[in-house]
């Protein structure tokens, strides 16, 4: 199997990184090799938080460089435009349609970029996924990565139970019920 890329993008606090470790989890159980690179960008005042997941039989490095990731997903909509470059041209896009406005949009010395959607839109691969609104129809907001996660599972040809079985041993055990939900939402595309 040749290396593939997947770049995790988002907002303090959105569970990027829970994503990383379920996602490395899940190809070490697969007999994979798996390189993770974490980058916070004043996570916990909102800033942007960037993972490199890199997967496959040998993998020498962990970061994914411009227009190499097979996969982008993206907690926020801002930050899918901001790393929209490090995509390849024929990659995967998931991005999650939800608004959390940066420090320099809350003390106006920015403005949120208008029609974000319709940049990604242009995007051959662009999957977008209100999971916020799905997690709250779940009763916790805090399970949309999952979700999230379950759109994700459909690109990559790994089992369902292979990921039940991560998801399981990594998610906080009083959450496990609701995030199985949340991910079988995500992956069939309807509520269970």
């Amino acid at each position: 199997m040749e290396t593939k890329n997947i770049m995790i993008v988002g907002v303090g606090g959105q569970g990027t990184l829970l994503t990383s470790r379920i996602l490395g989890a899940l190809f070490i159980q697969e007999n994979l090799d798996v390189k993770l690179s974490e980058v916070h960008g004043m996570a916990q005042r909102g800033g942007s938080v960037v993972t490199f997941v890199r997967f496959g039989k040998k993998v020498h490095e962990p970061i994914v460089e411009e227009g190499c990731a097979d996969i982008l997903l993206s907690f926020e909509r801002l930050e899918a435009l901001r790393y929209l470059h490090y995509l390849k041209e024929d990659g995967i896009l998931i991005v999650n349609d939800q608004r959390i406005d940066p420090m320099g949009v809350i003390t106006e010395k920015e403005e949120y970029p208008e029609n974000i959607f319709e940049e990604l839109k242009k995007h051959r691969h662009f999957y977008p996924v209100d999971a916020l609104a799905m997690a709250k129809d779940l009763g916790n907001v805090k399970v949309f990565n999952t979700i999230i996660l379950g759109l994700l599972s459909r690109f990559l040809e790994f089992s369902e139970e292979s990921w039940l079985k991560v998801i399981r041993e990594t998610v906080p055990k009083k959450t496990i019920e609701t995030n199985i939900k949340a991910f079988l939402w995500g992956r069939k595309g309807e509520q269970i």
